[in-house]
């Protein structure tokens, strides 16, 4: 039997995220705004919360139909097996998202959803599941348009990104799988010598070090889809056990990490540690308009400081031309990408931008810039 899904994504990253599904084998995948629909059978959901790198959730479509009022909706969730699904024992969420919806109230509709749930439950077993809105068992998301309601059951729980490797962060942290379809973008492949002179608390680092050992991002944690009924632990065992067979030793590779600030190097260092990493990247501190190329070639990709971090718009504005000076004079050879929330950027660091790409890191509309370094042929 075959399952309908739904994959969120970072925005920006929808075909990126289509082309992973492609090569994990979903069927019918289609690119929607904000992430892709895809179809499986259910252990296929098991498959891409182990292995993708880009979504952010994977959501099982349990219901899709029309609605007109608050009643419609009541009387479509109560219609649903929810006990054939999970046991009343686990904790609920109802999230609800809406686009040219209607009826006045999300919060009322919430309400309702949670009520038909619990209500259901009640009539079949005489018992009601709990709400739990900090860390629930399982997470009922519904999508209401201008007069269709779709309902998921979310099988991932926390979110993907949250691979359980990064513990320690700085002020402007970058998600994890925005990092990941970022190395994607670049065309960057492992065994490609990678340098990230900004890196913060790691992320770019720890992302391509997994998909150099070809360590599955989600090899670490747990996932709603446990806590089913439905759930194959035979079928989900011999997955585990196929990404444990599949990964690398551990070795050095060619990746570089450097930072400006002793704090945001050990904050790496540890996440490195703690994911069994520490041993295959490089770090060292240091100054950006400092360092040199660690090779001939390659490819640097930086998450550029936010205000918070290099002082107000008036020092970044000293920053990024002496950023664009250093990357001229040391990385000829090297492909450059830069993402930023700063749109003001190419105009200071004067060189030529050969694409430009709109990503969002949560909430925050950011450009990440290409520049192919060619000693000498990259002003603007």
């Amino acid at each position: 039997m075959l399952e309908i899904f739904f994959s969120p994504c970072p925005r920006g990253l929808e075909a990126t995220l289509a082309s992973e599904l492609n090569v994990l084998g979903a069927q019918e995948v289609r690119v929607a705004d904000g992430g892709v629909h895809f179809v499986g059978v259910p252990s296929f959901g098991y498959l891409v919360n182990l292995h993708s790198r880009i979504a952010s959730r994977v959501l099982w479509r349990v219901a899709i139909g029309g609605y007109h009022s608050e009643q419609d909706i009541f009387d479509e969730v109560y219609a649903l097996p929810w006990n054939d699904w999970f046991p009343v024992s686990r904790t609920i969420r109802v999230n609800v998202t809406a686009i040219k919806c209607p009826l006045k109230s999300l919060d009322f509709i919430t309400l309702r959803i949670k009520d038909a749930v619990c209500d259901k439950f009640r009539a079949l077993i005489g018992e009601r599941p709990s709400v739990d809105t900090h860390a629930p068992d399982i997470r009922i998301h519904a999508f209401l348009e201008a007069s269709r309601m779709t309902l998921y059951i979310d099988t991932s729980g926390d979110a993907l990104f949250k691979r359980g490797t990064r513990q320690y962060t700085n002020i402007a942290p970058l998600r994890e799988n925005l990092a990941a379809g970022i190395l994607l973008l670049t065309g960057w492949l492992p065994g490609v010598p990678l340098l990230d002179p900004m890196c913060g608390s790691g992320t770019f680092l720890i992302e391509a070090a997994l998909m150099s050992l070809n360590i599955a991002p989600g090899i670490g944690r747990n996932f709603a889809f446990e806590k089913f009924k439905t759930f194959d632990n035979v079928a989900w065992r011999e997955m585990r056990n196929q990404a444990y067979a599949a990964q690398k030793k551990v070795s050095p590779l060619p990746i570089f990490g450097s930072d400006l600030y002793g704090e945001e190097l050990k904050a790496a260092r540890l996440n490195l540690e703690n994911a069994g990493l520490l041993d295959a990247v490089s770090l060292n501190q240091a100054n950006v308009l400092e360092i040199s190329a660690p090779r001939d070639h390659g490819v640097l990709v930086a998450n550029l400081p936010y205000g918070e971090r290099m002082g107000d718009l008036l020092e970044l504005e000293d920053f990024y031309p002496k950023l664009g000076d250093a990357l001229k004079r040391k990385f000829g050879g090297w492909n450059a990408y830069l993402l930023t929330s700063d749109l003001r950027m190419p105009k200071f660091i004067r060189l030529s931008v050969s694409r430009r790409t709109p990503l969002f890191n949560g909430a925050i509309e950011c450009r990440l810039f290409e520049y192919k370094m060619v000693v000498g042929g990259n002003r603007g």
